[in-house]
């Protein structure tokens, strides 16, 4: 019997295509701007949006977008007003996060911290029709905020003060950026969960750029290991009966070490070349 015969893995199967694509494209624009731990800080947010929704009987996706979504926003403020660095933000963002998302979830009666297993590790092959919709929706709506803002982010994400002097509301695409990242995180914590789920922003970028410095080819190179990466990962973990998001991250960290291989031994070629 192969994958295609399973209706939950023809489920997981669209959802990991549609994360292999959001996560990287965001992730381009949240490296360029060395933010590339925004997505873990995201993550701890939105462990609470998940405990709230357990606590609220509510969908955990829902409230894990808004609660996501404001935590968001509120380190762009604190990171624009320059009342502490991004690091100090990021870091208040990981602490409050977990520790809040574990304290709900104990106050959430017949809930354990073992209800959370699924939102913090990945289950993809979880994934029903309906969460397929919600997923596609929200990363519809993600690819869709990047094609029509893209030009304005990339002059933000290469240099804020050119942006400033270029008329761009720089605030607005600031907190854009950051909503776009934190409803990216939502969509891509059922494929590898909310603790890995940067892994999926960062490293296919950075395998990208291993091959190329365009920030167009690099986006598109990204999105197309990120694709890789979670189908050919998730396909792994079904045969291999292995968890799913850990492979979908081992796969994606193995495909960096061959780019930075063939990186170098490209650059070095051209070296040689050169002082021939």
């Amino acid at each position: 019997m192969t994958i295609f015969h399973l209706d939950f893995m023809r489920y997981a199967l669209v959802a990991a295509v549609m994360v292999g694509l959001t996560a990287p494209a965001v992730g381009t624009f949240i490296v360029q701007r060395r933010l590339a731990l925004l997505g873990d800080g995201i993550g701890h947010v939105a462990l609470t949006g998940v405990a709230l929704g357990f606590l609220t009987g509510t969908a955990p996706v829902a409230t894990a977008v808004v609660v996501a979504a404001l935590g968001a926003v509120a380190i762009e403020m604190v990171r624009a007003r320059g009342k502490t660095s991004g690091d100090v933000a990021l870091a208040l963002l990981f602490y409050g996060g977990l520790a809040g998302g574990v304290m709900i979830i104990y106050l959430t009666p017949g809930e354990s911290t073992a209800s959370l297993n699924s939102y913090l590790f990945g289950a993809i092959t979880s994934v029903d029709s309906t969460d397929l919709w919600v997923i596609a929706g929200l990363a519809v709506a993600v690819l869709a905020l990047l094609a029509v803002f893209g030009r304005e982010l990339f002059v933000l994400c290469q240099d804020e003060e050119v942006a400033r002097a270029s008329g761009l509301p720089v605030r607005f695409l600031g907190l854009l950026i950051a909503v776009i990242a934190s409803v990216t995180v939502v969509v891509a914590m059922r494929a590898v969960g909310l603790l890995l789920v940067s892994a999926l922003m960062v490293v296919p970028v950075a395998t990208s750029q291993q091959l190329t410095r365009s920030f167009r080819t690099t986006m598109a190179l990204s999105m197309v290991f990120g694709v890789l990466a979670t189908v050919g990962g998730l396909t792994s973990s079904f045969y291999l009966d292995v968890p799913s998001g850990a492979t979908i991250v081992l796969l994606a960290l193995a495909g960096f070490a061959v780019a930075l291989g063939i990186g170098r031994f490209v650059r070095r070629s051209r070296t040689g070349e050169s002082t021939a």
